[in-house]
């Protein structure tokens, strides 16, 4: 077996480990320190009094914009910590334990499939009642939401990343006597943080397009609205005012362009360190934030406080204990287990199923699904067609990004503003486009869902492409392998796993930007597309519970039907056939 060493970025020049606090200390702990009050002063507005019959309206005076700028920031980053938090629970699950991958993986694709404004039906509702009296609910509705559009790709692509972690890199953690905790740290994490990292810019970018859906929220008639960036862009689109929905995408550009530069852009520079390679890439990103941090002795210092807790972490993992698995299984046993496990799970299914059905029939009867079930043939197609053509487009791009660090420097803030863009901002300009040109808007709505979708396939490609070793490509190069030989040899199976994570979300991404995008509304004026989308959009704004359970429940069906037919097997492939 040949030795395998994750690479570790070199420190930036004339950084020196000082023993008395610099400068550059200083100004970290003041960075610290202010994030940390605006963090207070902004959160302050998430628990005032708060009465569900009377919304007051948004205030859309540009003034008002910093403000709404970092409550809608706040409520991103807790959405990412919960995705994560998420990710890691859920995805080593599914992957470590084959039982639970039968369930949990069938229902990522159901959870996927859901639309952000079918899980804020149920959650604003919820939360409402939890927090009675207290815009608390609201947010934490709010927050629910841009977690259910983030979660679901993150969880995907590090579920990738553990089920096609390297053969050597498992049977070093199994030699060593790697607990279980120490061989998550020590061994998946690092081998996944590129893939995770990736994923989590674009799901961040997903929170962005759902921003509006989110912050502006229309159920049973009733308009709920939080203080924040997309709720101010829905009232100025519903306005017709244009100088307000150009202040929103001027302050959209500046957060996605800010928070690339102080926060994804160092986490990529950073990340450089686990790729998987026998010698170090003479070519690095880098990061001016990263570069200034690594100054500073903060990590050190900070390290050594949190060694009582890490030895803490440590002990539990022996009591957890190290991570063999028995070499033999009493066939019958397993048999049995499996067999009881399933007919449990067939059981709670089957009665959720019956009792749903029950509630449909008493309220409209169980042809309320033949609609939903024909419209949704034809956004099927429209999904085909987006992931084929963001395929044959992206997937170049995203190689040569990923293949170039000084490209992806330049690439990355364009590729995090176009995906980071949400399509609602773009409605007054679709809507002249469309009544000026003549496009008919069952076309034009496919445009419109791509730039909610296309960007999953472009982003993993670029994680894939990235973490293929530097000494493969340096193999390939002194070989003279070009052309179509090197994607079949080198590009293809590099990029394979994460392209297909980027498959099966973007797919995914596609059927849930279809109802945002099948219909388009600007200054009192709206086009509807004909679509399972615009279905469940209308069927959410009349407040019609029946036929939004019915859209919502035909929607998975198609999501999960096509994610096991297609994708499911392509994860397969990738897994048996093109792991590193």
């Amino acid at each position: 077996m040949s030795p395998i060493k994750l690479t570790t970025a070199k420190s930036p020049a004339g950084v020196r480990a000082g023993r008395g606090l610099t400068w550059v200390d200083l100004a970290v702990a003041a960075a610290v320190l202010v994030l940390g009050y605006l963090i207070l002063q902004v959160g302050k507005g998430t628990t005032v009094n708060f009465d569900p019959a009377d919304v007051a309206d948004v205030d859309t005076d540009p003034a008002r914009l910093p403000y709404y700028a970092a409550r809608s920031l706040l409520r991103m980053f807790i959405a990412l910590a919960a995705s994560v938090l998420f990710t890691f629970v859920y995805a080593y699950a599914a992957a470590r334990s084959r039982r639970l991958e039968r369930i949990l993986i069938p229902a990522l694709d159901i959870l996927q499939s859901v639309p952000v404004l079918g899980f804020l039906t149920i959650a604003v509702t919820g939360f409402i009642a939890l927090f009675p009296g207290s815009l608390l609910g609201l947010e934490c509705a709010s927050i629910f939401a841009i977690f259910t559009s983030q979660a679901w790709n993150m969880t995907f692509g590090f579920y990738q990343s553990l089920t096609s972690l390297p053969r050597e890199l498992d049977e070093v953690s199994r030699s060593f006597g790697f607990t279980r905790w120490m061989r998550f740290w020590k061994i998946e994490l690092p081998s996944g943080a590129i893939d995770l990292i990736w994923n989590g810019m674009m799901s961040f970018a997903g929170g962005w397009f759902f921003l509006v859906a989110s912050e502006a929220i229309s159920i049973s008639n009733h308009n709920y609205a939080l203080p924040g960036v997309g709720s101010y862009a829905g009232t100025a689109i519903g306005e017709g005012d244009l100088g307000k929905i150009g202040w929103a995408i001027a302050t959209m550009a500046l957060m996605v362009i800010g928070v690339n530069f102080f926060f994804w852009r160092p986490l990529t520079a950073w990340a450089e360190k686990f790729k998987n390679e026998q010698s170090e890439s003479t070519d690095v990103q880098r990061s001016l934030v990263l570069d200034f941090l690594r100054r500073s002795h903060w990590p050190q210092l900070i390290g050594r406080w949190t060694a009582p807790l890490r030895e803490l972490l440590a002990c539990a993992g022996r009591i957890l204990g190290r991570d063999d698995r028995p070499l033999t299984v009493d066939p019958v046993r397993r048999r049995t287990g499996d067999l009881v496990f399933a007919a449990v799970a067939v059981a709670l299914i089957a009665w959720g199923v019956y009792d749903l059905l029950r509630y449909l029939a008493d309220e409209k009867g169980l042809g309320v699904f033949g609609e939903p079930l024909l419209l949704g043939l034809v956004t099927l197609v429209r999904v085909l067609v987006l992931v084929a053509v963001a395929t044959v487009v992206w997937v170049p791009i995203g190689v040569k990004i990923g293949f170039s660090p000084k490209l992806a420097k330049t690439a990355q803030p364009i590729v995090q503003v176009l995906a980071s863009f949400p399509a609602n901002f773009l409605f007054p300009l679709a809507m002249w486009v469309f009544l000026h040109t003549g496009l008919d808007i069952n076309i034009g709505c496919t445009l419109l869902m791509a730039l909610g979708a296309q960007w999953y396939i472009l982003f993993n490609t670029i994680a894939g492409a990235m973490a293929v070793p530097s000494d493969l490509k340096e193999a390939m190069d002194d070989l003279g392998v070009r052309g179509w030989q090197r994607w079949k040899r080198l590009i293809i199976p590099g990029i394979f796993p994460s392209y297909v994570t980027g498959g099966i979300t973007a797919s995914g991404g596609a059927w849930n930007a279809s109802i945002v995008s099948e219909v388009v509304t600007f200054s009192g004026t709206t086009l509807s597309a004909t679509g399972l989308g615009a279905y469940i959009f209308h069927a959410t704004e009349d407040g019609d519970f029946p036929k939004l359970i019915a859209g919502v429940a035909v929607m998975s069906l198609y999501v999960v039907t096509l994610n096991r037919v297609l994708w499911r097997r392509l994860y397969r492939l990738a897994e048996t056939r093109y792991a590193l």
